[in-house]
């Protein structure tokens, strides 16, 4: 199982934890599996043809999933993927 850090804003989908922790043995079936446990969260972190939102970064452990296998990269137990949602401002 791996620990999914929630951003604030996202919080409200899970109960206001700030950790969940879900199983799976890609980022990618993690990230589904969270939906499956908290409802909503897939519109929030996956665009409508499946693939991460632009303005959300996820990461396993300290990488960037973009610079990894993306939604295949392997999750070993323990591990820990961050969602953080980008700001905007000006």
């Amino acid at each position: 199982m791996a620990t999914i850090r929630i951003p604030t804003t996202m919080r409200s989908l899970t109960g206001n934890k700030g950790e969940v922790r879900v199983a799976g043995a890609t980022v990618g079936e993690v990230l589904n599996n969270l939906e499956k446990a908290h409802p909503g969260m897939g519109a929030r972190v996956f665009d409508d043809k499946g693939a991460v939102r632009r303005y959300v970064n996820v990461f396993l452990n300290d990488e960037d999933i973009r610079f990894l296998q993306e939604l295949s990269t392997p999750v070993a137990e323990g591990d820990r993927i961050t969602l953080i949602p980008a700001i905007a401002g000006g």
